[in-house]
């Protein structure tokens, strides 16, 4: 059965109700993974949500930080919550969706400062990767029909960011952040996807940040956001959009959304 998953750090999903809104009308994604949604988990706006189309929903949020959600048209089976490094705050949620395995991420920024002696977020950020390639180890993820996506905070590959050269020393392009991005590539034998369609040297963003208010019109961009499928979806790989319109929308989220296809 074709199934079509989107990805999408919507940065407080209460403001964005309407924004989610047009955009699902306009994709019609059957399954829709949420980050930041920075709302606890019991005031997640369900009833929005499924009267987009959504009547299944998994949530695991917490006020005014972080979060992921699920929402989907169709059935949510085996909904995980996972603890990653022994802070409950809301990286991670993953359900079946026929037949599929669904993992949504919310990897730490990191901070500012690209040491982890001297910045206790790039710290946290080093390990939660860490624990997610041992976790596709462990798990045996490259066995299953299983896909990974979200925000995961870092443009591993020189060709992500507008500037390879200059931002090399910035947290989410560093060469320690893409080698742990690279081990966790192997660990599940992961397809990078946009990757598989754009190959590079093609730039590829989907993150254009707020600091600079030109950096969408200089596209200034980064790709933070990815989509990751396990060998056995290989042959299902359709195509994949990344939605930049969004970034153009009246106080629009910094990241846009990320929509793949599945034969």
């Amino acid at each position: 059965m074709p199934l079509k998953i989107a990805t999408w750090n919507v940065n407080s999903v209460r403001q964005r109700l309407d924004h989610l809104a047009r955009f699902c009308a306009r994709y019609e994604p059957d399954v829709l993974c949420l980050q930041e949604i920075k709302v606890p988990s019991d005031d997640f706006p369900v009833a929005a949500v499924e009267a987009m189309g959504y009547p299944h929903v998994l949530v695991h949020g917490q006020k005014g930080y972080n979060g992921v959600a699920i929402l989907s048209r169709r059935r949510l089976t085996e909904p995980q919550k996972q603890i990653w490094c022994e802070r409950d705050d809301c990286r991670h949620v993953a359900a079946q969706v026929g037949g599929v395995e669904v993992h949504n991420f919310y990897v730490p920024a990191g901070g500012d400062v690209p040491d982890p002696e001297q910045n206790q977020k790039f710290a946290h950020k080093l390990q939660f990767l860490s624990e997610m390639a041992a976790w596709a180890t462990t798990d045996k993820l490259a066995t299953r029909k299983a896909i990974v996506v979200g925000d995961l905070n870092v443009a591993p590959l020189e060709h992500d960011v507008w500037n390879h050269k200059r931002l090399q020393r910035s947290v989410g392009h560093t060469p320690v952040e893409a080698a742990h991005m690279a081990r966790l590539w192997a660990a599940g034998e992961l397809i990078d996807v946009p990757r598989h369609f754009v190959p590079e040297p093609e730039e590829l963003y989907t993150w254009w940040g707020y600091r600079f208010p030109q950096s969408f019109a200089k596209n200034y961009g980064w790709r933070l956001d990815h989509v990751l499928v396990t060998p056995p979806l290989r042959k299902r790989l359709k195509s994949l959009e990344i939605v930049r319109e969004t970034r153009t929308w009246e106080r629009p989220s910094d990241h846009v959304p990320v929509v793949l296809h599945l034969k």
